[in-house]
């Protein structure tokens, strides 16, 4: 999906030569491929299968995470790395922990390896919102991350992704994402905005805790997309929320889809009080971008 991109014009990112992109096939990783080939950067994309929509300009390169790969299958020389790839099994444990490991965590220090042996420059790396838990309050970058114990195996592998980002800020500049509901075209129905939207669509009930569930504010892959091509004018090392401008409760969101579909939304009641996902994006509008689509003017993309 490609939109109005005019703020690469004025990012002026000409030194980024080199990008390699992995989880390149998927929702964000389709629209971050479209738009630095657009900027004029040769774009090496990391997929699980290169079978389906290529991006014209990309070169593409089969790994599967999951199994033994061998670096001689990556170029000589990268500039920026940026690491999208996850476990697809993400909710399926433990029967999928292994692969959870492999993608989430073995990939990582595999290509932390050969960021350093060919000498990057920054290496970005997508985490998850969910590793602040749930609370009252947005989260901001420097908000407590849930304790190892509680996080659940997939936020736990993020956690331990970040760590080993981390660790190498001595030796190349490295970016931290945390995304909050990322949602967009084509996107995987599994995840909760499309998800919700065919729930509602099939009659199926929506469960809330209290009167309106959770809040959030999801961001549309186009402005996550803006977001991190901002990074690679980046000076030095970062951590970044990713989410979008509005804030919803889970209610509302099903209402406003609902209108739009002309179905009533239904609803359950969960015990327990909503606890919300809301992201503070203030670090991210000041050296980032300020996210532009709203979720209600979007609903036709999902």
């Amino acid at each position: 999906m490609v939109g109005d991109y005019s703020l690469l014009a004025h990012l002026k990112v000409f030194d980024v030569r080199t990008v390699l992109i992995t989880g390149a096939n998927g929702l964000l990783g389709k629209d971050l491929c479209q738009n630095l080939i657009l900027e004029g950067s040769k774009v090496y994309a990391m997929t699980h299968s290169i079978q389906g929509l290529r991006v014209p300009g990309v070169e593409y390169i089969e790994v599967d995470f999951t199994d033994e790969w061998n670096e001689e299958l990556l170029p000589e020389s990268v500039d920026v790395i940026i690491h999208l790839a996850q476990s697809e099994h993400f909710r399926d444990f433990p029967h999928s922990a292994i692969d959870v490991f492999k993608v989430n965590i073995e990939s990582t220090m595999h290509l932390l390896n050969y960021a350093k042996k060919v000498n990057v420059k920054q290496f970005i790396y997508a985490s998850s919102g969910g590793v602040y838990g749930n609370g009252a309050q947005a989260f901001n970058e420097n908000s407590p991350i849930v304790a190892p114990g509680q996080l659940g195996f997939y936020l736990g592998s993020k956690t331990c992704g970040e760590i080993l980002v981390q660790s190498y800020a001595s030796v190349f500049q490295v970016v931290v994402l945390r995304p909050f509901f990322i949602y967009g075209a084509g996107q995987n129905r599994s995840m909760l905005i499309p998800r919700l939207m065919d729930n509602i669509a099939s009659g199926i009930p929506v469960s809330l805790q209290g009167k309106q569930g959770i809040k959030i504010n999801p961001i549309h892959v186009k402005d996550a997309s803006k977001a991190i091509i901002a990074t690679l004018k980046l000076k030095e090392s970062a951590t970044f929320n990713i989410a979008g401008p509005q804030v919803l409760s889970i209610r509302e969101i099903c209402e406003g889809m609902g209108a739009f579909l002309g179905v009533d939304p239904i609803f359950t009641k969960q015990a327990g009080k909503a606890n919300d996902l809301i992201a503070d994006i203030s670090v991210m509008k000041k050296l980032l971008v300020s996210p532009q689509y709203y979720l209600f003017d979007c609903l036709e993309d999902i």
